[in-house]
């Protein structure tokens, strides 16, 4: 990605230095000198935007007494943005508790996942963990009782991309199709570590860790299973090329909350029966130097001897540019997600379905509304494919 990428700016490093909750002296000094280097006040804020970190930067700042160091504008954008997620976050929450309640009722095990949990164990429930959605995680015996139990109570799902993937709906995608009300978007997952010989998603659900609502009982993941699928996520959304520094702040608040309880041998023989084990080393790294967390010595031995130079440079590289990046290998994303889908019955039908989506798909991905223009798109969806497969 070239040299230039290391050059990082005085306003990335202070974001970077921000995504955290706990700060010791020699921190606080290093982020007030930071503040005072500063000088593009925009760059700095529309990055924390752009990194979904505006509210955490905002209440740092705060906390830090540096805020008089911003331009009153600047100031207030991240204020208006910590306000907003604190209302966002409100509603989630109690959109969570109505589903929640539906699903207990139903003798239903409901797991919190990424936005919500994160927000209720790490972040305080203080709005400061922005999010969009709602994510749950359920048994794959239950989830197709609670999905008509929230379809059947006023929520509407978004279509199966095509006929061919409703037999193997639970299969072609990271969830299920999105169900919404009134404004709430929820999320349902079933398979975090996908895999032909892990059972690592069913101990996500036995190993759960009750939490208290404000008026309902769910659960959220163990530490660090939940380390470890966050890994496997903002791996996946680099692979898309795109990254923010909200993932990464929730990997260092897990580790300075839960560090004894995830740092341990296990995460390593979990890792590797997910598959991980390369990419929790790229991972372990930045966290480790641009972060400066700890981590015991047969740990930093491991995420050494995986030393990646393009895993800093990718990092630098969505640090500077979070989104909107063209993607370098959609093939190698999607040969991935076939590969994902066990048996191969089930692989012909995902690929059937992408090369013969729903009409309805087609208008709405080729901007048409005539029917007739929609079938001339589909040859290209062969073509689509043959190129998604062969790169």
């Amino acid at each position: 990605m070239g040299n230039r990428l290391l050059e990082i700016r005085d306003e990335e490093i202070l974001l970077i230095g921000l995504c955290r909750l706990s700060f010791d002296e020699k921190l606080r000094g290093r982020i007030s000198e930071l503040v005072r280097l500063t000088s593009d006040w925009d760059y700095f804020t529309n990055l924390a935007m752009e990194h979904g970190i505006a509210a955490l930067v905002w209440h740092n700042l705060e906390k830090l007494e540096l805020l008089n160091y911003l331009p009153e504008k600047n100031a207030s954008v991240l204020h208006s943005s910590l306000l907003l997620s604190v209302t966002r976050n409100a509603f989630h929450l109690t959109g969570a508790e109505e589903v929640i309640s539906l699903l207990n009722r139903a003798g239903i095990k409901v797991v919190l996942l990424k936005g919500l949990a994160l927000e209720l164990t790490l972040y305080g429930n203080s709005g400061l963990r922005q999010m969009t959605d709602i994510d749950l995680l359920i048994s794959r015996r239950d989830f197709l009782k609670a999905r008509d139990i929230l379809l059947h109570n006023g929520y509407d799902s978004l279509p199966v991309k095509s006929g061919f993937h409703k037999p193997i709906m639970e299969w072609t995608g990271k969830h299920l199709p999105t169900l919404m009300k009134n404004g709430l978007s929820v999320d349902i997952h079933l398979e975090l570590f996908p895999g032909k010989k892990n059972n690592l998603t069913s101990k996500v659900i036995e190993t759960a860790r009750e939490i208290r609502l404000e008026r309902e009982t769910a659960y959220v993941p163990d530490p660090e299973l939940f380390f470890l699928y966050l890994v496997r996520h903002l791996y996946f959304h680099e692979l898309n090329d795109e990254s923010q520094l909200r993932l990464y702040a929730d990997l260092v608040l897990m580790a300075e909350k839960y560090g004894s309880e995830i740092f341990r041998y296990k995460l390593l023989e979990d890792a590797k029966e997910a598959g991980l084990t390369k990419i929790l080393a790229w991972k372990l790294e930045p966290l480790r130097d641009l972060w400066g967390l700890e981590f015991p010595d047969w740990l930093n031995e491991f995420t050494s001897r995986r030393f990646n130079p393009d895993s800093i440079n990718r990092f630098i590289f969505f640090l500077k540019s979070p989104k909107g990046n063209k993607p370098v290998n959609p093939g190698k994303v999607y040969r991935r997600m076939i590969r994902d889908i066990p048996g191969i019955h089930r692989k012909i039908l995902f690929v059937l379905g992408d090369i013969f989506p729903s009409l309805t798909f087609m208008k709405v991905r080729y901007g048409v509304n005539n029917t007739l223009k929609a079938l001339l798109y589909y040859p290209l969806r062969v073509g689509k494919l043959f190129r998604l497969i062969s790169k």
